[in-house]
């Protein structure tokens, strides 16, 4: 590589096609510098809480915490201890950040193609200055380079949120959760707008793991036990307020199914009373979870929060995995999923109520044109978030704008939300968003489909003024 040569491609990610590889760097080039807004994410909100708290090590920053970079290393077979991944018993996990770096060093051509690849080198590269390609050969001077970096105050985590000009970074907060963390950013005085989220999947859902644990903890926070189905619902409604006080603008929920069905008042008592005793069964919880969600739209209209629903993850699929690591590890599997039938319910009673935004995600493409586009193409109520999780991609983005802009129209989506615990990531994560944007554009002004000048307002919108608009974030 000549000096002073990237590593990355200035057109990476554009079409061959000479033509609209001309019009997709100038739409880029209108976008490229835009702020990063992030309403839905799961960076850990204490890294910002204290100006003087650090990423750790090179290893504590791209591969402990990241399923999505485990997850891989997982299925060639390294065992999960030796990445030093935590195990729910508390015993120790290998110590040594430097062979855990190794091992990922070794690896690293396992993600040639995949998206992490690309967040990674794009991370790695911009972010860090690394100059030439991870590999075993080279993995301990890049982890002394990078540790090199992290010691000082230009890469302390508050130091980068205002370098990547992150505007708005929102979390995702239990039901229960004190926002001890944020509070202690508001008390701080620092300027960034770090905003919680209401996730109360914990409660809502009777067959979570923990789910009595978690029942004890909302009614701590609430100052009282929490012995009905009515009491939990004022108990939620008591938790959303607070969360809104904290600056929260919306809810998330993940759901297996978009299920939803009204319950009446003495059903919903009979299932909270066999869920206290122990004896709720898979049917029960889904029928909860279905009631639950209709409450939680009504709660949205009546308190403003943007209610997310996040379909179609099969939890924790790998039993073994899930009982030494616990949840998030990496063996979430997406199922078959249906919106029409099961959100009828929901939508027969809030749809049309332009107060609900209700903003949907699903890993089930197969359901992108048949049914979620036309859904979002009628009721005023829905949008359509981005390509979530495992097509969080360059070419799940793509798929996503051939099946649902035509129905759906653009501005009944929900513009992208990178959905990471990895803070680092987020610039390269909306910059492919951005790219694989205005490579789609270039696409439809090339074919005379739209102007240039439409094509650079719509690339604006995908970029910061759609999630700006849905999520009511201040700024138009």
């Amino acid at each position: 590589m000549h000096p002073g040569q990237s590593l990355l491609s200035a057109d990476r990610f554009f079409a061959p096609d000479p033509a609209q590889r001309r019009v997709a760097r100038t739409l880029y080039e209108a976008i490229a510098r835009l702020p990063i807004v992030s309403p839905h994410g799961h960076v850990d909100p204490r890294l910002l809480a204290d100006e003087t708290a650090t990423f750790g090590t090179p290893a504590d920053l791209f591969i402990i915490p990241d399923h999505y970079v485990f997850r891989m290393l997982h299925s060639q077979g390294v065992p999960l201890e030796a990445l030093g991944v935590p195990r729910r018993d508390g015993s120790p996990s290998t110590a040594d950040h430097r062979a855990i770096w190794q091992l990922f060093a070794d690896r690293f051509h396992l993600f040639r193609g995949t998206p992490t690849g690309i967040w990674l080198a794009q991370e790695l590269h911009e972010v860090f200055g690394i100059a030439e390609p991870l590999n075993g050969a080279n993995a301990q001077a890049v982890y002394d380079e990078i540790s090199d970096r992290l010691a000082g105050p230009e890469f302390r985590p508050r130091a980068l949120f205002e370098r990547f000009n992150i505007e708005t970074l929102c979390t995702t907060d239990e039901a229960a959760d004190p926002l001890a963390w944020h509070q202690a950013i508001r008390a701080s005085g620092w300027a960034g707008d770090i905003r919680p989220a209401f996730r109360p999947d914990g409660v809502v859902n009777l067959a979570a793991p923990e789910w009595r644990a978690r029942l004890e903890d909302l009614g701590r926070a609430c100052g009282r036990e929490i012995t009905s189905c009515a009491a939990l619902v004022t108990a939620l409604e008591e938790r959303r307020a607070f969360f809104r006080q904290m600056g929260a603008t919306a809810t998330d929920h993940g759901v297996e199914s978009a299920y939803t069905a009204p319950l009446d008042p003495a059903e919903a008592e009979a299932i909270f009373a066999r869920a206290l005793r122990g004896e709720a069964t898979a049917d029960d919880a889904r029928r909860f979870t279905g009631h639950l969600l209709i409450e939680e739209a009504r709660l949205s209209i009546e308190d403003g929060l943007v209610m997310q629903l996040h379909v179609g993850a099969f939890r924790n699929h790998d039993r073994a995995v899930f009982e030494r690591f616990g949840a998030d590890r990496g063996a979430d599997i997406p199922v078959a999923t249906e919106f029409t039938r099961n959100l009828r319910p929901l939508l027969e009673r809030f749809g049309d109520d332009p107060r609900l935004t209700l903003v949907l995600f699903t890993l089930d493409e197969s359901s992108y044109a048949r049914e979620l586009a036309p859904l979002a193409g009628h009721y005023p109520a829905v949008r359509l978030g981005p390509p979530w999780w495992f097509h969080d991609s360059l070419n799940g983005m793509a798929r996503y704008f051939d099946q649902v802009m035509e129905t759906a129209g653009l501005w009944n989506t929900a513009g992208f939300n990178d959905d990471t615990r990895a803070f680092v990531s987020i610039p390269a994560r909306h910059d492919v968003w951005r790219r694989a944007s205005a490579d789609w554009l270039a696409g439809l002004v090339v074919r005379g489909l739209v102007d240039e000048a439409g094509a650079v307002d719509m690339a604006r919108e995908m970029a910061v003024g759609l999630a700006r608009r849905v999520y009511r974030l201040g700024k138009a």
